[in-house]
């Protein structure tokens, strides 16, 4: 597989193809209006808009354009340890909202029409031992939603969003993570094939604060996912892993944006897909900006995918924006190619029939995401979910 490296100048190269787009531009002029907690602030998207360009938006059911109606096409179920406080709120909390801005239209259509945000609270020094879990199951109708996760300081948590079933959902996930609290996020993407599934999460790390997401993506019919990332004090550090295997037909989006605006903060991301069938189209931009008073900062951002079979398209746009030369390290890397035939020749070498080749291949490929997830129920169902994606591939 080539992989395109960049240095940290925020210079441009384009790599054009059949099977993948590999491009850079700047940061600061991707949306094509401000953030804003009101819709009437974004126009109607079309198509041509930066940040809209790479979505079908005739298959957001109305997302977009303000047409889809809530019927309550959601269940959600949350299981927590003893100490975990949950609470359903109007959007007058002041912990609405708090760790991020809607950044585009449909973002601000789920803040303005959902009627109740839930808000799950650790307090401060607590530590947990099992995960907090959150099922979000559709049940065929449109939904829009609003989930605030707070972290007291030094307080220690694991939490596992679970989306299944069939629904049209937008939504934004608040995660407040105080002072030398330590969050990890697994967000897990397996919907029912025509699922539609548009959601921004945003994420404030405090003072010292640790912060590790791993998305994963198998399912739906669209899915467009908008990590962001800021920081409230200088020592935060943000881990952004993903992992996505998009099917015949589906659109799977992952647009992140890591926002160094303090001091002496760092920053790592790496997101693996892998595609097969016609129409099969993943999306990954990532956008990291480096502030001018953010001196001392730290950051990676890696994307690699892996094509199975003809038909599939990746656009993959890695984008650096730094304003200040004082900084510890900056970079960013992008790749996309098929199957590496002199890994398949060594594996069939040694007796290894073709078929199982790839998988072992595929299941590599993965593997060191898979391991960032840390709950062993969680790695053995995704794990066995990528082998029932390889069968349809062979």
């Amino acid at each position: 597989m080539a992989e395109a490296q960049n240095s940290p100048a925020p210079a441009g190269s384009t790599t054009t193809g059949a099977i993948a787009v590999a491009a850079e531009s700047g940061v600061a002029t991707r949306n094509s209006a401000a953030p804003s907690y009101d819709v009437g602030d974004f126009p109607v998207p079309h198509g041509r808009e930066e940040e809209w360009r790479f979505t079908p938006l005739e298959r957001l059911r109305g997302l977009h354009d303000g047409s889809a109606v809530a019927d309550g096409g959601v269940r959600t179920e949350v299981t927590a340890p003893a100490g975990v406080t949950q609470e359903t709120v109007g959007r007058d909390d002041p912990r609405v909202g708090r760790a991020g801005v809607p950044a585009d239209r449909v973002a601000a259509q789920a803040y303005s029409a959902f009627e109740k945000a839930s808000v799950i609270t650790v307090p401060k020094e607590t530590v947990l031992g099992e995960p907090i879990r959150i099922a979000v199951h559709g049940q065929g109708g449109v939904a829009y939603a609003h989930q605030v996760i707070e972290l007291g300081a030094f307080a220690e948590a694991v939490v596992v969003l679970d989306h299944t079933g069939e629904a049209v959902i937008a939504g934004n996930v608040d995660f407040l993570v105080g002072d030398g609290a330590k969050l990890t996020v697994v967000s897990v993407q397996d919907w029912d094939e025509k699922a539609v599934h548009v959601a921004q999460h945003n994420a404030r790390l405090g003072r010292d604060a640790s912060f590790k997401s791993v998305v994963v993506t198998f399912g739906g019919d669209v899915v467009r996912l908008q990590p962001r990332v800021e920081y409230a004090g200088p020592g935060g550090d943000a881990q952004l892993f993903g992992l996505y295997f998009t099917d015949e037909g589906q659109h799977q989006e992952h647009r992140l944006f890591v926002d160094h605006n303090t001091p002496h903060c760092k920053s790592n991301v790496a997101y693996k897909g892998a595609l097969q069938g016609d129409d099969a189209h993943a999306v990954w931009i990532g956008d990291v900006l480096i502030r001018a008073a953010a001196e001392g900062t730290d950051t990676y951002e890696m994307n690699r995918n892996l094509v199975l079979t003809d038909g599939a398209r990746v656009d993959s746009v890695p984008n650096l924006e730094i304003e200040t030369g004082e900084i510890a390290g900056a970079g960013h890397a992008s790749a996309t190619g098929r199957f590496d035939d002199e890994q398949l020749f060594y594996l069939m070498a040694r007796g290894i029939p073709e078929v199982e080749a790839r998988r072992l291949v595929v299941r590599g490929f993965f593997a060191e995401l898979v391991q960032q997830i840390g709950l062993p129920d969680v790695e053995e169902r995704l794990l066995a979910k990528i082998e029932t994606e390889l069968e349809a591939s062979v």
